[in-house]
């Protein structure tokens, strides 16, 4: 199977940095933002981006790991804090690409239970090829891909690397 590189890790650090100012734009009369990254790649991003944002900006950042069974959605989700710890926060839920937007649509459905101050979501990547109404906020990168097309975000040595296949 070909792979292509989309991203490479110096591009994947520049829309980072784009979206942590975008975040912090968005969020700039808060006092505390929540960053939930969904499981393995999602957490990882919602660490840099936690990184990125303490660099430009002095709002308290969270982080959250969410963790998602992504063959069975409907089982029940687990965040690393407790409720209360988002309750009434501005939050951002993360996740390095959207393609169907299954995994998306149940993070934020998990998230809608609980009263938030404010709701968006990034993404690595955007695919265009949702099947859910669900839409990234904040977004590296929105490729139009065909349906056999898949992109993969790989990490090793602290580098980042999309690929599509």
């Amino acid at each position: 199977m070909k792979r292509s590189i989309i991203l490479t890790n110096t591009e994947i650090q520049h829309k980072i940095k784009r979206i942590a100012f975008q975040i912090y734009e968005n969020n700039s009369n808060q006092k505390e933002v929540v960053i939930a990254g969904i499981a393995n790649n999602g957490f990882l991003l919602a660490k840099k981006l936690k990184t990125a944002l303490e660099k430009i900006s002095s709002i308290k950042i969270t982080i959250c790991e969410v963790m998602i069974d992504k063959k069975n959605p409907l089982n029940p989700i687990e965040t690393s804090i407790k409720t209360n710890e988002y309750k009434n926060k501005s939050l951002v839920l993360v996740d390095d690409v959207l393609n169907s937007g299954t995994t998306l649509m149940y993070g934020v459905r998990h998230f809608l239970a609980v009263p938030l101050k404010q709701f968006n979501t990034a993404v690595l990547v955007n695919r265009n090829h949702k099947k859910y109404p669900v839409k990234a906020d904040f977004k590296g990168i929105s490729l139009s891909t065909s349906l056999q097309e898949h992109i993969t975000v790989e990490v090793a040595d602290n580098k980042i690397i999309a690929y599509l296949n």
